[in-house]
C-alpha cells in the first residue's frame, strides 16, 4: 500500500519538497507518494494529520512551533529549540524531529570557516539555526523587528537586539530566516541598517529558496558571496526523507533528490 507524505505550511504552493521527495522515492523503488497541503489552521495540524492517514510530514512556516507542541513524542535537538519541521506516524503517535539544524550546517560549508554569524529573525527557524551554530562554537547574534520573541535567545545566552538597540559589527555571515521577499518586495530589516551590516560581512545566506529576494540582491549588489536556501532545504530534506523511508540516503538519492529541485 502506498505510503502518503506531504508538507504543511501557509503558503504552500511555491514548495519544491514535493518534487524533492518524490525523485527519491523513485531512486529508492519507495512505494510512496508526497503532496502539498494547505494549512491555514495550525492549531489543527495533529488532527489534520491523522485523520488523512498521512504517514509522514514535513511542517514549514509559519506552523513549525504549532507543530512542536502537537507531537506526542520530539526527538533531539528540536526539544531545545521547540520548533519541528518532521513528523512521523508511527500507529498514531506523533514523533517529531528538527532536521533544519543538521540541513542548515551542511549548507553553509560552502563559505568556509564562520566564527560570527548574524541571525535575521526569531521564528522557529532561527531558533534551529541559532542553536545548531552555538552547538558549533560560532559566536551568535539575533536581530529581530520586536522584542517579544527574544525571551528564547536571552535564555540560551544568545545574544540578541531589536532594530532600535542594535549596533552592527562585523560578522563571516548574516543570515535571513525570515520570510521577507518571499511573497513581497521587502527586506528582513531597514534598508539602511541591512546595507551597514552587509557592507561589513563576509557572506549571505537567505534560507529562502528559488528566488533572489531583495536580501540576496543586496548582498550581490554589494559584491559578497551569497546562496539561497535551496542546500539547506536539500539536506533538510535528505534527512527527514531517511525517517521517512527507514533507510539511509546514498549518493545516488541525493542526487537524484538535487535533481527533483531542479525540475
Amino acid at each position: 500500500m502506498k505510503k502518503e507524505f506531504v508538507i504543511f505550511g501557509n503558503p504552500v504552493e511555491h514548495s519544491k519538497s514535493p518534487q524533492m521527495h518524490n525523485a527519491g522515492f523513485k531512486a529508492l523503488e519507495f512505494d510512496g507518494i508526497y503532496r502539498k497541503h494547505l494549512l491555514e489552521d495550525g492549531e489543527s495540524i495533529k488532527e489534520v494529520f491523522l485523520n488523512n492517514g498521512y504517514d509522514g510530514a514535513n511542517i514549514t512556516v509559519p506552523h513549525k512551533e504549532v507543530a512542536y507542541r502537537n507531537a506526542d513524542e520530539v526527538i533531539g535537538l528540536a526539544n531545545e529549540i521547540k520548533a519541528v519541521n518532521t513528523y512521523i506516524n508511527d500507529n498514531g503517535k506523533i514523533i517529531a524531529y528538527n532536521t533544519d539544524a543538521p540541513g542548515f550546517l551542511y549548507a553553509i560549508e560552502s563559505f568556509g570557516e564562520i566564527k560570527s554569524v548574524l541571525i535575521l529573525g526569531a521564528g522557529g527557524t532561527a531558533k534551529a539555526v541559532s542553536l545548531a551554530l552555538q552547538q558549533s562554537d560560532v559566536d551568535v547574534t539575533v536581530l529581530n523587528r520586536s522584542e517579544g520573541k527574544l525571551k528564547f535567545f536571552k535564555d540560551h545566552k544568545i545574544k540578541s537586539y531589536t532594530w532600535d538597540n542594535f549596533q552592527p559589527s562585523k560578522y563571516d555571515l548574516v543570515v535571513n530566516t525570515t520570510s521577507a521577499g518571499l511573497k513581497d518586495d521587502s527586506y528582513p530589516c531597514d534598508k539602511e541598517l541591512l546595507e551597514e551590516i552587509l557592507k561589513e560581512a563576509n557572506g549571505a545566506f537567505d534560507c529562502i529558496y528559488g528566488k533572489i529576494t531583495p536580501f540576496l540582491a543586496l548582498a550581490n549588489e554589494l559584491g559578497l558571496p551569497a546562496k539561497d536556501g535551496e542546500d539547506m532545504l536539500l539536506y533538510q530534506g535528505v534527512l527527514a526523507f531517511e525517517y521517512f523511508t527507514g533507510s539511509n540516503a546514498d549518493e545516488d538519492i541525493i542526487e537524484a533528490m538535487r535533481q527533483g529541485l531542479k525540475e
